[in-house]
């Protein structure tokens, strides 16, 4: 496949860490490596088209300023009543994204539905479903809303791995929920050594193994016009994972 990572020139900082994958992952990365596995973050100028354009100084200082002070709250109003709700029932699993992406209504046929925008906007039945698999992990960033917009995908080997937008919420200020997606927050952050981005998108060279699982959500936000995600890792699609409920290595 052609690589996930950006061009040279939209990086402005690149960071090594090591990620709390299973020792079945970092096996395989030393096989393929010959060596012991290195692992990177590039740090980029690259943000969604829909999201304010800063200079560059001012996302280098975000990135690293948003980390102490940003809050963790859910700050947005689009479909807020859906994005911080849980779909009732068990979680359903899939070999990839290509196999969950593949089960799923057409968009043509969600933009039929003309699901509101507004804050009150709850999930419609085709939402009102959980999915699990495992996946990539091959780049993020952070919103406005103070949601952790992460880009994942099936094998890095694979021709095509089927790029899908999932979410690590924001906060609900005061809810049940509000714990188990902390619980989330903090294991993306674990994932990434405490690297989490700023509103410039991150991508993780290599891609990182992970087990996602999480509600199914149809962003309405983006049914026209450019969809979410960076150049060289673009879903598809507006299908998301969204909360995601559950994100550890593997």
């Amino acid at each position: 496949m052609a690589s996930h990572l950006p061009d040279q020139s939209a990086v402005f900082d690149t960071i090594s860490f090591t990620p709390p994958l299973k020792k079945k992952s970092m096996t395989a990365f030393a096989a393929a490596a010959g060596a012991a596995p290195q692992f990177r973050i590039l740090r980029t100028n690259i943000v969604d088209p829909y999201e304010t354009q800063h200079p560059q100084e001012v996302l280098v200082a975000a990135a690293v300023a948003l980390p102490a002070v940003a809050s963790d709250n859910f700050a947005g109003t689009a479909r807020r009543a859906a994005k911080l709700s849980v779909a009732p029932g068990p979680v359903k699993q899939f070999d990839d994204t290509g196999a969950l992406l593949d089960s799923l209504p057409s968009h043509t046929a969600m933009k039929k539905l003309k699901i509101s925008t507004k804050a009150n906007s709850n999930r419609v039945a085709q939402e009102k479903k959980n999915a699990g698999l495992d996946a990539w992990l091959y780049a993020a960033s952070r919103e406005a809303d103070n949601d952790f917009h992460l880009i994942i995908g099936g094998d890095p080997d694979s021709d095509d791995p089927r790029f899908m937008t999932i979410e690590v919420s924001g906060l609900p200020p005061d809810d049940p929920l509000r714990t188990r997606l902390r619980a989330v927050r903090n294991s993306f952050a674990d994932i990434v050594g405490g690297n989490t981005p700023g509103t410039g998108y991150d991508f993780y060279d290599p891609a990182l193994p992970v087990t996602v699982e999480g509600s199914l959500f149809w962003d309405a936000s983006h049914a026209t016009g450019s969809k979410p995600g960076p150049s060289t890792a673009k879903p598809q699609t507006v299908w998301e994972i969204h909360p995601i409920t559950s994100l550890k290595a593997r």
